[in-house]
C-alpha cells in the first residue's frame, strides 16, 4: 500500500506536507514529487505509472491556478486520484477549486477543500482502510479520539464557566 503526492511547484510544498504528516501517522508509505501539468508532463506519466505498478492505492495532487495536475494525473491512472485546490492567486483557490470539482465525465478527481491537504490523506486512509483491517480500526481510534477531545474540551468549558 503506497499514496503518491504530486504538486507542480515547490510553493505548494507547505501545504502538501500536511498530507504527508498524516500519512505518517497512519504508517502509510508515500512518494512526494514535483511534477507540472504543463512543463513536465511526461514526469507526471512517469511517476503515476510507476507508482500505480508498485502498489500504489490512491494519489494525492495539488494544484493552484488553472489546476490541472489532477486531472492530468487521472488521465494516467485509474486509482482513485484526490485533487487539492491551492491558494496559489488572487483569487484565493477558487479559480482552482472550480477547475478542479469541474473534471468531465468519466474523469472523476475527489476534490478537498482549498489548502485541504490534511483530509486528503484521511481521505486515502479511508480507501485503504476499506480493504485494510487493521489500518480500518486505528482510523475507527483516530475518528473517537477527536470526538473524545471535543466532549473533554466542553467539559472543560463547563467546568469554568461553573455548570
Amino acid at each position: 500500500m503506497k499514496v503518491g503526492i504530486i504538486m507542480g511547484s515547490k510553493s505548494d510544498l507547505d501545504i502538501m506536507k500536511k498530507a504527508s504528516a498524516v500519512l505518517d501517522e497512519f504508517d502509510i508509505p508515500y512518494e512526494m514529487v514535483i511534477a507540472s501539468a504543463h512543463r513536465t508532463p511526461e514526469a507526471v506519466r512517469s511517476f503515476v505509472t510507476r507508482l500505480e505498478t508498485e502498489g500504489a492505492i490512491a494519489f494525492i495532487a495539488g494544484a493552484g491556478a488553472a489546476a490541472h495536475l489532477p486531472g492530468v494525473v487521472a488521465s494516467f491512472t485509474t486509482l482513485p486520484v484526490i485533487g487539492i485546490p491551492l491558494n496559489a492567486t488572487a483569487l484565493k483557490g477558487v479559480d482552482s477549486l472550480l477547475a478542479i470539482v469541474q473534471m468531465p465525465s468519466g474523469m472523476p478527481v475527489a476534490t478537498m477543500a482549498v489548502d485541504g491537504a490534511k483530509n486528503a490523506a484521511l481521505f486515502a486512509v479511508q480507501i485503504g482502510a476499506a480493504f485494510n483491517k487493521e489500518l480500518k480500526e486505528r482510523y475507527e481510534q483516530y475518528r473517537k479520539d477527536m470526538a473524545d477531545k471535543v466532549l473533554a474540551d466542553n467539559e472543560a468549558l463547563q467546568s469554568e464557566l461553573g455548570k
